[in-house]
């Protein structure tokens, strides 16, 4: 798992000093983190309707600045104090965006899109019970990983973590008649990480 192949470091020790200044912008104008993430949610929630409604190209733009927001509550709250109930809010609005954009595309075409939209939904909610599976464990045995910087949950590497997601949904926006072979393929993508994890619990937790 250590040795995958990943672009969310590489991207992170470049995006994260212009965030940062972003983030301490924001938080002397008295935005709350919180209030990031949820503004963040909102983009992704109008990002559905828009692919919902076969807006492909708005849907990416949304989705696109959805994301940023996303990146800039971390940088807001390491301004102005990591709170238990961001995380939380950062978990699971990041899941339930990561849930709606397929589902968009599953509502806007449900003859074409339907089965790999549903493949593809399992395949996050496996994906997304290894990580947050492992990172309980990880926490009720101390067990400490700064690679990924301060957050609130350790974080597992894998093949599919949030930047190869977002380059799927932009591929699935600019090509929505290829949905199906992005979802497959991402699938594929997403059992590896699961598979990976598995066998990196074995190590980490066997008694």
């Amino acid at each position: 798992m250590e040795n995958a192949i990943v672009l969310d470091n590489r991207l992170r020790r470049k995006i994260d000093p212009s965030l940062n200044a972003i983030g301490a912008f924001i938080a002397k104008s008295g935005l709350s983190a919180n209030s990031v993430t949820w503004l963040g949610f909102g983009l992704g929630l109008a990002a559905f309707v828009a692919i919902w409604q076969t807006a492909y190209i708005l849907g990416l733009i949304l989705l696109l600045v959805s994301r940023l927001a996303d990146g800039l509550d971390g940088a807001v709250a390491r301004r102005t104090g990591k709170t238990d109930l961001g995380g939380f809010l950062d978990i699971v609005l990041d899941f339930a965006f990561y849930g709606l954009i397929p589902l968009g595309f599953v509502l806007a075409d449900p003859s074409n899109n339907a089965v790999a939209g549903a493949v593809l939904l399992f395949a996050f909610y496996a994906n997304g019970a290894s990580f947050l599976t492992f990172a309980l464990m990880a926490e009720k045995r101390g067990v400490d990983e700064e690679a990924r910087g301060s957050k609130s949950l350790l974080y597992t590497v894998g093949l599919a973590e949030a930047t190869e997601t977002i380059l799927a949904f932009v591929l699935m926006c600019l090509l929505p008649d290829w949905f199906a072979e992005i979802a497959y393929a991402f699938t594929a993508i997403c059992f590896v990480t699961t598979a990976a994890r598995i066998k990196l619990a074995y190590a980490t937790f066997r008694d």
